[in-house]
């Protein structure tokens, strides 16, 4: 979810290029030649770790429901629909940002909402057939939360979970829509917060605008 940074490597070529020593800088650096940009930049949604963490629940759902309910079960759809609506309301929330803080806290919101509907439909499948949902009581507790966490999950879990067993499966799904769900926690509260400190789009645009009309007075007036 980092993206790499490219001016380390360009700034380190023109350091070690003898023809460029004697190049004057002709960047300035005053405040007043900067671009009165009001539109956020923001990362691509899937470099998120919360994004690549729904992803694989929505992965995991899909085969969990088509192995162990019963086809025409309307808990598959129920499932698998809460599934992708957190992790497609976290692209959608994310490409919105842009345009809007208002969609984004939004959609962020409804994806958080969505996995916790699915967090339910797990423990109620745990639950009806008595089997055990793993507390941190449970020989295997710690071991799921530290796989859960792993990177290795991100390239293993498609093979892993076809050697698990529907209770095994259930509370990895749990404890990953635990992980997801609160990084979404955070992420909302960051979302608030930069609404708070710096507003919405309409304002940004209104700072903008007279930000820029400021400087075309002040240079009228030299």
């Amino acid at each position: 979810m980092n993206s790499t940074n490219m001016n380390d490597t360009n700034n380190l070529s023109v350091r070690n290029n003898p023809n460029t020593q004697n190049i004057p800088n002709t960047q300035s650096t005053s405040n007043s030649d900067k671009p009165n940009t009001f539109l956020p930049q923001h990362g691509h949604y899937r470099n998120l770790r919360v994004y690549k963490v729904t992803e694989i629940i929505y992965d995991i759902t899909y085969y969990f429901t088509q192995k162990y309910l019963n086809k025409g079960d309307r808990t598959i759809d129920q499932m698998i629909q809460a599934a992708r609506s957190g992790k497609q309301n976290i692209a959608e929330g994310n490409q919105a940002a842009a345009t809007s803080s208002e969609t984004e806290i939004k959609l962020t919101n409804v994806a958080k909402a969505s996995l916790e509907e699915l967090l339910t439909d797990y423990e109620d499948y745990l639950r009806v057939r008595n089997l055990q949902q793993w507390g941190q009581l449970h020989p295997r507790y710690d071991a799921l939360r530290q796989y859960a966490r792993s990177e290795s999950i991100m390239q293993d879990y498609a093979q892993q979970i076809k050697r698990m067993n529907d209770e095994e499966i259930s509370n990895l799904c749990i404890t990953l829509i635990h992980q997801a769900t609160y990084m979404l926690h955070k992420l909302l509260t960051t979302m608030q917060n930069r609404f708070i400190t710096e507003g919405g789009i309409k304002e940004q645009m209104y700072n903008a605008r007279a930000n820029y009309r400021n400087t075309q007075n002040k240079q009228q007036g030299q």
